[in-house]
């Protein structure tokens, strides 16, 4: 199916020999991204919350955004935007992608790995990818001297250890006749598989071992490329909190079993913390946020969104969460953490995306942004200094599965106020939605007052009369902006044949001489 290049096999080796490629004072990288975390899953956020301690801890280190948004509140989206710094109508990823799909994040977008690596750093991604895993879409192939992890979502394939979701899914088949018998929302006919590189070293993947394989993972990387005395970016992109959720014995405490998941998460975070910090406190940025807001479907086994609930919307049904432009689909907990950089027990306000993270850290690296193309990220390093406290003053939230085509800009931000030419709800713990709705003129809310987007400013009143026509100037420029731009288009074909299946001749793709502990032998390229 497809063998490294040569310049593939050079880089990982000179980043496993500790060999120097770049003499500098350049900063570490380390970006977590949480998977369907809520506002409210962290303590500092939400007092209600008493399940991450280290979490709480890196925001009275370093600071706290409160008012940080994911570019998407859906995953491809959402980390495509963060690799790129462009929206999903700039770099083609508006939806998500399939275990069969061909295509992934186009390969005209550069990605922020690959800038680094130019700059010299070695770099890693440990976690869940979501932006194709076919062919040259691999991460790679897309700029990351090293892989570890899930192809995509944990629920995107079956497991011998489904753990918890809502409704429950079956283990993994071993027998033909099982696999055919389907459940809604589950995947029964192919288990989810674990890379290492571009090789599957296991199908299917233990959900319940998998947390501290990151953490082992994530420190043998530090360990290596801080041995190599290059500097490192390593993208850590976990499964917490996305059900499946796969809590590892001793059995969930009295707060639940999502609380006891959130716990795992936290206690990998503080792992990480300790790590850099023994090789050195200030030599290592840490930047924590989420890919979007809880998925509410799940009911009691989806996050807090704090006081973001979207109140209109809940009025007219739907979930105003995961893969809506309310508040809660898209406003994430975000934390930086860089002793002797960024102050301690600092909050900050500046309206704020995970779009920012491409062109910062360029910056901080001392790299050059790629050419021919504009970013929708800023950098945002005065901000992190506690020099400003100014981000966005407009920023689009595209449309994520719940209204409206995917990825088209129809929700934005221009300062406090809230605008939506279209809304609509996603599913919700109880099975409703909500209808999508267009509107012209828009819905405005004014967050500073109005955080739960209950009631929208009364548009006979001065104040929208005032905001309306500085909203249209800039909804029309943002669009001429992106309609004028060098866009990229994804492919979102599938063939099973794009399937990642460590060995065809068996029910699920299952791995059998990693299942029987067989002799070790190389498993199988999978591209």
């Amino acid at each position: 199916m497809g063998t490294p290049s040569p310049q593939v096999v050079l880089v990982l080796a000179v980043v496993l020999t500790g060999v120097p490629c770049v003499a500098s004072q350049q900063p570490n990288f380390i970006i977590i991204l949480a998977d369907d975390v809520g506002w409210g899953d962290l303590g500092a956020n939400w007092a209600e919350t008493k399940e991450t301690p280290h979490l709480d801890a890196l925001a009275a280190e370093g600071m706290r955004f409160v008012d940080f948004h994911s570019a998407a509140s859906t995953c491809s989206p959402s980390r495509a935007s963060l690799l790129t710094g462009r929206l999903g109508m700039r770099n083609g990823v508006t939806h998500n992608f399939a275990i069969t799909s061909v295509g992934g994040l186009p390969l005209n977008e550069t990605t922020l790995a690959e800038v680094l690596r130019e700059a010299g750093y070695s770099t890693g991604v440990i976690g869940k990818w979501h932006l194709g895993h076919h062919g040259q879409h691999h991460p790679i192939f897309r700029g990351f001297d090293y892989y570890f992890g899930i192809p995509y979502s944990n629920d995107m394939g079956c497991t011998d250890t489904p753990g918890y979701n809502v409704p429950p899914c079956p283990p993994c088949p071993r027998h033909s006749a099982e696999a055919r018998v389907e459940r809604k929302g589950c995947y029964t006919e192919v288990a989810l598989p674990l890379f290492e590189n571009i090789t599957i070293i296991e199908q299917p993947v233990n959900l319940s071992s998998l947390t501290g394989r990151y953490a082992e993972q994530a420190e043998w990387f530090i360990r290596q490329a801080s041995d190599s005395s290059r500097p490192f970016f390593l993208y850590l992109a976990l499964a917490h909190m996305h059900v499946p959720l796969g809590v590892s014995p001793p059995l969930p405490p009295a707060s639940g079993t999502y609380g006891a998941s959130l716990n795992e998460m936290d206690a990998l975070v503080g792992r990480i913390r300790q790590v850099i910090d023994s090789y050195g406190k200030g030599n290592t940025l840490l930047w924590f946020t989420g890919d979007n807001g809880p998925w509410a479907q799940k009911c009691e086994l989806a996050g807090r969104p704090g006081p973001f609930v979207g109140g209109w919307q809940r009025q007219r049904g739907g979930s105003s969460a995961k893969q809506t432009t309310w508040e809660g689909g898209h406003r994430v907990p975000a934390l930086a953490y860089w002793p002797g950089h960024i102050p301690a027990r600092r909050t900050s306000s500046a309206l704020l995306s995970t779009l920012d993270i491409f062109p910062t850290l360029v910056a901080l690296a001392g790299a050059t942004l790629p050419p021919d193309r504009r970013f929708d990220g800023i950098n945002v390093s005065p901000v992190l200094f506690g020099r400003s406290d100014v981000g966005h003053e407009v920023l689009l939230h595209p449309n994520s599965g719940a209204a409206g085509k995917d990825g088209e800009i129809e929700t934005l931000r221009l300062a406090q106020y809230k605008v939506f030419y279209t809304t609509g709800g996603a599913m919700a713990c109880d099975g409703s939605t909500g209808p999508a709705e267009h509107h012209q003129p828009p819905l405005i809310f004014n967050l500073n007052h109005d955080v739960q987007e209950q009631e929208p400013l009364d548009m006979a009143s001065r104040e929208y009369q005032a905001v309306l026509p500085a909203v249209s100037r800039a909804y029309a420029r943002a669009l001429e902006d992106i309609r004028t731009d060098n866009v990229s288009v994804a492919d979102y074909s599938r063939d099973p044949a794009a399937m990642p299946c460590c060995d065809t001749q068996h029910v699920a793709c299952r791995c059998q001489e990693l299942e029987q502990h067989a002799a070790w032998r190389a498993p199988r390229l999978c591209l």
